[in-house]
């Protein structure tokens, strides 16, 4: 008993080794943008974020004003 499982822990043990090898290799092989780079698409992205939040503030602003106004009509 005593060596399966010693057998079975240097096997989850390799699994472990192997895993933070691989995932080390992959990260060794990523091209990571520029300084430039980043700050141009963290922009692009906060920019179309406010566009698209304030499109669904105008269409939320529009859709409340017709329910209220049909609310009203019906009473």
């Amino acid at each position: 008993m005593a060596v399966a499982k010693d057998t079975e822990r240097d096997i989850q043990e390799n699994i472990l080794v192997r895993t933070f090898r691989e995932t080390r290799s992959e990260l060794r092989q990523v091209v990571w943008p520029s300084r430039e780079e980043t700050i141009r698409l963290t922009v692009l992205v906060v920019s179309v974020s406010i566009v698209i939040g304030l499109l669904l503030f105008i269409g939320d602003t529009i859709f409340t004003f017709l329910y209220t106004s049909l609310v009203s009509l019906v009473q």
